[in-house]
């Protein structure tokens, strides 16, 4: 039983996929101070072991294992063994995703296919397997989508990954029709450009800039930017809330915004 028995997800049992690091380890201790009993999962050896241990060592009811969600046998025994471990299910958050970009004109069949599983089939692999147990009580599916879905950014050579996420944003709304008669909400999220250990490694400071740039609000997200929003979905609070995406880009995709001193001088007098 978590310490927080009466937080906003008191009494929720919620799987959450990723949790070694980033959004979906800021989701995990979000959640459990909330009061979720939470099992959570990433591909990176006792990485989800030890966030969960944390978390154990503070009184909350939280569990990790090391799963390789690509593969459909590994992610459907953690989707089941889980629910098994806490008496059932309440909450899917599907966050955990690899990478691959290349320019379309560079890219392989086989980097399309790898980014296909590590994105988009992943999704399939753990949702297919808590469907049932989702659609026998109710609760709610959350799914990481992305703003590079959303519009076209010639820069970050993004033609597999702004397909992935677009699926899983379309699977979303699909599967938000076939469960609502019974009880099932399912919506996604799409980040921006959110300052996570992988991101960071992977992205240096110009390119850091430059996507900072891109917003109305010029500041890296962060893992509790997207699990807050998470939260709000996985809570009783969004119980009339279903087949959405929620942009949470700092404005990214609603508009642009240029600071240059270029700009001032020629901006319109009003």
């Amino acid at each position: 039983m978590s310490p927080n028995a009466t937080g906003r997800l008191a009494g929720k049992r919620v799987l959450i996929t990723g949790t070694g690091g980033g959004q979906g380890e800021a989701a995990q201790r979000i959640f459990a101070r909330e009061g979720a009993t939470v099992v959570g999962c990433d591909l990176k050896p006792g990485s989800a072991e030890a966030t969960a241990e944390g978390l154990r060592s503070e009184g909350f009811d939280v569990w990790g294992t090391t799963v390789d969600l690509t593969n459909p046998e590994q992610a459907g025994d953690w989707v089941r063994e889980g629910a098994a471990r806490m008496g059932g299910l309440d909450v899917l958050y599907n966050n955990a995703a690899g990478a691959g970009f290349a320019p379309f004109e560079k890219m392989t069949y086989s980097l399309w296919r790898h980014v296909m599983n590590v994105e988009l089939d992943l999704v399939f692999h753990t949702t297919s397997a808590a469907w049932p147990l989702l659609l026998d009580g109710g609760g709610s599916l959350i799914n990481i989508g992305s703003y590079s879905a959303l519009r076209g950014i010639e820069p970050l050579a993004q033609v597999a990954h702004a397909a992935a996420k677009g699926g899983i944003i379309s699977m979303t709304r699909a599967l938000a029709a076939e469960g609502a008669s019974r009880g099932v909400r399912a919506n996604s999220i799409s980040p921006g450009f959110i300052s996570t250990p992988a991101t960071d490694r992977a992205v240096d400071a110009e390119g850091r800039a430059w996507q900072i740039s891109n917003a109305l609000l010029q500041r890296a997200g962060t893992g509790e930017d997207i699990a807050y929003m998470a939260l709000y979905l996985a809570s009783d609070e969004s119980s009339w809330i279903t087949g959405q995406n929620y942009s949470v880009d700092g404005g990214a995709t609603a508009g642009w915004r240029d600071d240059t001193e270029t700009a001032r001088l020629n901006a319109p007098k009003l």
